[in-house]
């Protein structure tokens, strides 16, 4: 099985971080693929990694592929994989979710990479996704699948345009439309256990409302002023042998409370890595950060930081990352609301959690699962 693997069969993971080791610069992970699978040269290897990686859309292929996985954003991680597993020249090639991280433009090109893979070699492709438009673009057939078991199969035009089963029409119809802005995404209601709840949150009266505070500050609750931020790429000893990225170049904006701001741009453009500023996880060269009206870049200690910890919380792009695997998810969401003493009781933090999990679609039975027994969604 080892020699089909990677030369006859292709796998595209929907995490990247898990499918490369942390430990090997992207250049060694390639050519050991190459090298194995293809029996080239290390020099013959290392010029055919680094037109792989131009091919997916990396830029500095030759001196991006020097780095380590963790230099990379999560959709540059994803196009490395992609280009592993294409560059062994594989008969089939399995997607499981592809280009979930990537940005629409890039997607687009990948999309467009592994169908000219398949129709110049002859390659089978079999692409796992929950995304119709994908659907509708790449494949010729398509198989619709619910709780492990296979509701409708045919040509794509046939079943996007005709379908037979009340599951594929009730997940069609629940595609929102690109036009129009809605206050709530529609359901998939041919499932049986779907929660379909009108009535939303009374604020006044819910425990979330009970834990907000009043602001003491005037305008908006965020304020990045003009932040820089660069990555060295070569670190020399002597200051002027060293080289840089510039990840962040003069960004300024500002978030209201109550409203929702979007920072969009392709991947590698810098969005996780001005949310990593913002939450401290990446020191600014310059600029300043107002948070309710208190500098983040004045903040000198944990100490000063800990109340801002809790009024700012960021969600990572991928959550088997951010969850310990050791633990529940009862005790993973319970955590935080014991260390910042939201609850006056062990009772009452439970009903928070499991009000918590039901707010996001999920059930209280829910928290006595381990994050490997849910899917990436």
């Amino acid at each position: 099985m080892r020699k089909v693997r990677g030369k006859d069969i292709g796998f595209i993971f929907q995490d990247p971080m898990t499918s490369l080791n942390p430990l090997f610069t992207i250049e060694e992970q390639m050519v050991e693929a190459l090298t194995t699978n293809l029996k080239l040269s290390v020099a013959a290897a290392q010029q055919r990694a680094v037109e792989w990686l131009e091919a997916v859309g990396i830029p500095a292929a030759d001196v991006r592929i020097k780095q380590y996985p963790h230099q990379f954003s999560g959709g540059m991680r994803q196009r490395v994989v992609i280009a592993i597993a294409l560059s062994t020249e594989p008969k089939l090639i399995i997607a499981d979710e592809p280009t979930t991280a990537l940005d629409v433009s890039i997607q687009d090109q990948i999309l467009e990479l592994i169908k000219k893979l398949c129709k110049e070699h002859n390659v089978g492709c079999m692409l796992v996704t929950h995304d119709m438009g994908v659907v509708a673009a790449v494949t010729d057939r398509v198989a619709v699948m619910y709780k492990g078991a296979l509701m409708e199969i045919g040509t794509t035009r046939q079943v996007l345009s005709n379908p037979q089963h009340d599951y594929t029409k009730s997940l069609i119809s629940a595609v929102p439309r690109a036009d129009k802005k809605l206050d709530r995404f529609p359901l998939v209601t041919y499932i049986e256990d779907v929660n379909i709840d009108e009535n939303s949150i009374d604020i006044k009266t819910h425990w979330l409302g009970q834990q907000q505070e009043k602001p003491d500050y005037d305008g908006a609750i965020l304020s990045v002023r003009n932040i820089n931020l660069k990555f060295a790429t070569n670190s020399a000893f002597l200051k002027k042998n060293r080289s840089y990225v510039q990840a962040v170049k003069d960004v300024s904006f500002e978030v209201y409370e109550g409203e929702s701001f979007g920072l969009v741009g392709e991947s590698g453009s810098g969005k996780s890595t001005i949310a990593r500023a913002i939450t401290g996880l990446y020191p600014p060269d310059s600029g300043d950060m107002i948070f309710e009206g208190q500098s983040l870049m004045a903040i000198k200690n944990e100490a000063e930081r800990l109340p801002i910890r809790r009024q700012m919380q960021m969600v990572f792009q991928n959550p088997y990352s951010s969850l310990n695997p050791r633990m529940k998810v009862n005790d993973i969401i319970a955590e935080p609301i014991y260390f910042h003493a939201l609850a006056d009781s062990e009772q009452q933090m439970r009903q928070i959690v499991a009000d918590l999990l039901d707010h996001v679609g999920l059930t209280a039975a829910s928290g006595n699962k381990y994050p490997h027994e849910f899917s990436g969604g």
